[in-house]
């Protein structure tokens, strides 16, 4: 998948101060989990039929998209940002092992989901969790545990660090007469502040 992006020039980024700072750090992450309302989307994807996880990748991925600082990452030292981000995605094999599903979600809903369906069961079928960094520096790492609800989650991260935002989400639960959902985004503090992480949200 072909992915642009620009250089920002440093002398004019505000935070460089914030990014030197945290680029110097042995754990340069910062994330959070929050219960989000799911309520409207999952009577929706219920009336549509249309598959749950796809369903709300595609909305994760256009939230995550909206906000610059997601889609920034750090390359050779400099700062790049990217068109639209494609995502990455966890999928469960028939052996119990997983492997990675690569998605470009900036299709039209209605050719996503048909899209999406069949690249899961190619990944599914022969799929690996082989990524080389050139392939990877414009994707969002998504995972999902529907096996559990959770309040926080630690995630494996390289080193040296990488600057993808890492989301997750897991099982939803109901809370009154709502439908609530843990989604959980770990993202390189040089790059994604509190504030971008609310944006998001």
């Amino acid at each position: 998948m072909m992915v642009d992006y620009i250089q920002l020039d440093m002398a004019a980024y505000p935070r460089k101060e914030h990014f030197a700072y945290f680029l110097a750090m042995g754990y340069p992450y910062v994330g959070t989990t929050v219960n989000v309302d799911i309520t409207a989307f999952y009577a929706r994807v219920k009336a549509e039929g249309a598959p749950f996880f796809l369903s709300l990748l595609y909305e994760v991925a256009g939230a995550a998209n909206a906000v610059p600082e997601f889609r920034q990452r750090i390359l050779n030292g400099q700062i790049v940002e990217f068109t639209c981000c494609h995502t990455s995605h966890t999928v469960m094999r028939e052996n119990g092992a997983y492997a990675y599903c690569t998605l470009n979600c900036s299709l039209p809903r209605a050719e996503f989901l048909p899209y999406a369906i069949e690249a899961q069961e190619r990944a599914k079928a022969g799929g690996n969790i082989q990524e080389s960094p050139e392939e990877s520096l414009g994707l969002f790492f998504v995972s999902c545990l529907p096996w559990l609800s959770y309040t926080a989650l630690v995630q494996p991260v390289p080193s040296p660090a990488d600057s993808n935002p890492r989301i997750t989400w897991g099982r939803y639960f109901e809370s009154g007469d709502r439908l609530l959902l843990p989604v959980s985004v770990l993202a390189h503090h040089a790059l994604v502040d509190g504030k971008h992480l609310g944006e998001f949200y």
